[in-house]
């Protein structure tokens, strides 16, 4: 359960961060340049340092690095709430990024190797403590800009719940083990990347690591633009992209909710990933073309359903294709990261010269790049 309430705080973090962008690019006076780069840069930096984090956890101390993560984790979220600059906001947000790694990402590994047999179903249940947090973002910035709190009281206000936090999980995070040395060694941490550059010599763990990518394009990333493309080309006002923000989060939560049951009952998850990817192509672009804040509205109703399940599967064929390499997926991961995280800047450079309704086509590369990718047999773990 701590685990899954490490979770819940991230996803409450970035359902705050989504919505608040129009708030803070306003105060502060960002460019759709500098928003690309909040969004790329600190993800791109912490791709170096991840897999360190990722190697550690699996051959050295997993809760001395969670705990240690969640404090800059807290300290990320203050300064945040201080900036008053581009600087010092895409400072937070580079400590925020392996501070997140290590406290949420290893906790995931965690919990994963708990129950090794089912990777998928606790994902499921993973990703809904998340959406649960996402839902409730937005709802928590809304009432904070209601009492004249605005988004660095809301900031601030998740560093001291962080804090909480981290505390209860210095009391609940089993110790480790009292045999391992109080500095890792050079050949376990050697050991531990040699396993994982084998890994990657496996078409299999590229096919996952590809996918997970694209298919946060119509995840994250379309999250991350929202709330902007509302206001922007839609001509929304704050509160209307608020609606559009908070109706996403709650239908995903409610999706996710109802994928832990279904995915058990699933017979072929490729198959299902397949269809649903065809499905959101169309879905996305009936909602780029539709007019008007009402009928965009009803469409991103049908672009979150059909991507429900996509993070579960994929991530949990990665855990599968990797048995007892759980946190040294951080590591495997950050490899195709940078080039991931160069698409939202991409997405930026395109808004700042051709605006951001001509940009977030590219976002059709998500379901394009599944309805490609993916093997046709289904896959053995959720048969």
């Amino acid at each position: 359960m701590v685990y899954l309430i490490i979770e819940f705080l991230d996803e409450l973090v970035f359902g705050i961060g989504e919505t608040a962008w129009p708030l803070i690019r306003r105060d502060i006076h960002l460019t759709y340049t500098q928003i690309g780069l909040l969004m790329s840069l600190p993800g791109i930096i912490a791709a170096f340092i991840e897999p360190f984090l990722g190697i550690l956890g699996d051959v050295w101390k997993r809760r001395l690095l969670i705990l240690g993560g969640g404090v800059f984790f807290v300290i990320s979220l203050a300064l945040t709430a201080v900036s008053k600059s581009f600087l010092p906001l895409l400072i937070s947000f580079i400590i925020f990024f392996p501070a997140s790694g290590a406290f949420v990402s290893l906790s995931q590994a965690t919990l994963m190797d708990s129950a090794p047999d089912r990777h998928a179903q606790n994902m499921a249940r993973w990703t809904s403590a998340g959406s649960l947090g996402n839902v409730l973002g937005p709802l928590l910035l809304g009432l904070f800009v209601y009492f004249g709190l605005g988004w660095r009281g809301t900031y601030a206000m998740l560093a001291v719940v962080s804090a909480v936090c981290l505390l209860a999980a210095s009391r609940l995070v089993p110790p480790d083990d009292s045999s391992i040395s109080h500095l890792p060694s050079f050949k376990s941490v050697f050991d531990g990347f040699r396993s994982a550059v084998s890994a990657l010599k496996r078409r299999e763990v590229w096919r996952w690591l590809i996918l997970l990518e694209f298919s946060d394009l119509m995840l994250d990333v379309f999250l991350g633009f929202l709330a902007l493309y509302f206001v922007d080309v839609v001509s929304a006002t704050d509160t209307q992209a608020g609606i559009a923000v908070t109706l996403w989060l709650a239908l995903g939560m409610l999706t996710d909710l109802l994928f832990i049951p279904f995915i058990d009952r699933q017979p072929d998850s490729m198959k299902f990933l397949r269809r649903t990817a065809a499905l959101e192509l169309i879905a996305f672009s009936i909602f780029l073309v539709a007019p008007g804040f009402i009928p965009k509205l009803i469409a991103i109703i049908f672009v979150n359903i059909f991507n429900t399940g996509w993070y579960p599967i994929l991530k949990g064929s990665l855990y599968s294709a990797l048995p007892g390499q759980s946190a040294s997926i951080m590591a495997i991961e950050s490899v195709t990261t940078p080039l991931a995280k160069l698409l939202p800047l991409l997405v930026g450079l395109l808004a700042d010269k051709f605006g951001l309704g001509v940009a977030i086509w590219l976002l059709l590369l998500g379901p394009l790049a599944l309805m490609i990718g993916l093997p046709r047999q289904k896959l053995a773990i959720l048969a």
